[in-house]
């Protein structure tokens, strides 16, 4: 059998195998990474590990990494989740759908301000559930809109998926952040538009509309969305524009969150302390898997299996739009049993030569893997929306499951628009400055 093949297969099992066992993503990238390199090549494995876990754990392109996530652990222990509901509800209430609408719109603020889509899914949802239960709204659409809607912290600059594949693809972080920022936006508009439908379609199962108010009563209880709306314009502006890169915006992100959880009153030693030590042990972790998987990437480059995959893939003469169809299934697939950060690095190294000789932009993939990880959020079993919308809920899995489905199509119809309409992802980052 050729080598190269021989690697593959070696590889595969290797790797899944380690996985299934339940060991660290990072330590079984990491034994894979060294068993390849020993077995299939003469290189010197040790020093090479050794520089490599250096060289990928000092990137300039990661410093925003724990600086993003250390702003959206200060504000998910702020006020943020309530007042959004006070501000947005008065807005939204009488749209087909009424109040669900909450949970789509707080979960797109929040997203611009955690960068997680766990911490997105969890800090609206433990406002909102019990809110809409409350008011009569149908416990299966409250899941729905929450379990699709949380994806968005995924999409929505500050992305710490965006930045690990950034890091990963060797790509801006800033065009990739702006790149996210339209079909964000037309994603939240899909959510919307299926969750009105849906709630025209079913009347009878929704409550009667809340009472109308005033004009200038509906300002007043939106006073408190400020801060939050001039954070969020100081960081995804500050890329835009040229003014700052993604390190120094995410560091304008912090001082504002600290800001605004002092002003609130929120901003105590306990939870300061709090929310950076779990900034560090997150950090920790990804940066932990970047590097491992770093080691990975190159061990399978010394035994030529990206070269040998692209040059397949030229022999078959695939289109790009089954090259992508075949990707998003494989995808998918893996989705259902690994997490978004680590099914980035551990098929980077494969998937990204493929894509390069199809000639597709690698800034617009990025946003193409994003989405389909977002899809994978909701998928079990290994899906963390669930999960957490499951502990919120005190639901078995089946029923959060039932309950997302209608929003994993809707994620798939945001796939298709930005294949047939790339214009959407790359649009923005066309006119950056800077």
């Amino acid at each position: 059998m050729d080598q190269t093949i021989l690697a593959s297969v070696v590889l595969v099992v290797l790797t899944f195998g380690l996985l299934a066992s339940g060991i660290w993503v990072s330590v079984a990238l990491l034994i894979v990474g060294m068993a390849v390199m020993e077995l299939f090549t003469t290189a010197p494995m040790g020093s090479l590990i050794a520089s490599t876990l250096w060289d990928s754990s000092w990137g300039w392109a990661l410093t925003s990494l724990p600086l993003f996530v250390w702003m959206g652990e200060i504000l998910f222990r702020t006020n943020l989740s309530s007042d959004m509901f006070r501000g947005l509800a008065p807005w939204l209430s009488r749209l087909p759908g009424g109040l669900l609408h909450v949970n789509v719109i707080g979960c797109g603020i929040m997203a611009a301000v955690a960068g997680s889509s766990a911490v997105t899914c969890a800090t609206i949802g433990r406002m909102s559930v019990p809110e809409l239960t409350r008011r009569g709204y149908p416990l299966n659409m409250t899941i729905g809109t929450l379990a699709g809607s949380g994806t968005l912290g995924l999409l929505i600059p500050p992305s710490i998926v965006m930045i690990v594949y950034g890091v990963t693809a060797e790509q801006s972080i800033g065009r990739l952040f702006i790149a996210g920022v339209l079909p964000g936006l037309v994603l939240i508009l899909l959510f919307m538009g299926y969750t009105a439908i849906w709630s025209l379609l079913n009347k009878e199962k929704l409550p009667p509309p809340e009472p109308r108010i005033g004009l200038l009563a509906r300002i007043n209880k939106s006073r408190s969305l400020i801060p939050v709306a001039l954070l969020i314009g100081l960081v995804v502006g500050s890329i835009y524009g040229g003014i700052a890169t993604p390190t120094e915006a995410a560091m304008f992100g912090v001082v504002g969150a600290l800001i605004l959880a002092a002003f609130s009153r929120t901003l105590t030693w306990a939870s300061f302390m709090d929310s950076l030590m779990t900034a560090v042990r997150t950090s920790c972790m990804i940066s932990f898997i970047i590097g491992c998987a770093a080691c990975l990437s190159i061990a399978v480059a010394f035994v030529d299996i990206p070269r040998t995959l692209a040059a397949w893939v030229d022999a078959m003469q695939l289109s790009p739009y089954v090259l992508l169809a075949v990707l998003a299934v494989f995808m998918l697939i893996l989705g259902c049993f690994l997490e978004g950060i680590s099914i980035i690095v551990l098929t980077s190294s494969v998937m990204l030569p493929m894509v390069q000789s199809a000639g597709i932009d690698l800034i617009w993939f990025g946003i193409f893997i994003v989405v389909l990880i977002e899809a994978a959020q909701i998928t079990p079993p290994v899906g963390f929306n669930l999960f957490v919308l499951q502990s919120i809920t005190g639901k078995n899995i089946i029923t959060v499951t039932k309950a997302a489905i209608p929003y994993f199509f809707v994620l798939m119809l945001l796939l298709v628009l930005i294949t047939i309409f790339p214009s959407i992802v790359l649009v923005l980052p066309s006119f950056m400055s800077g």
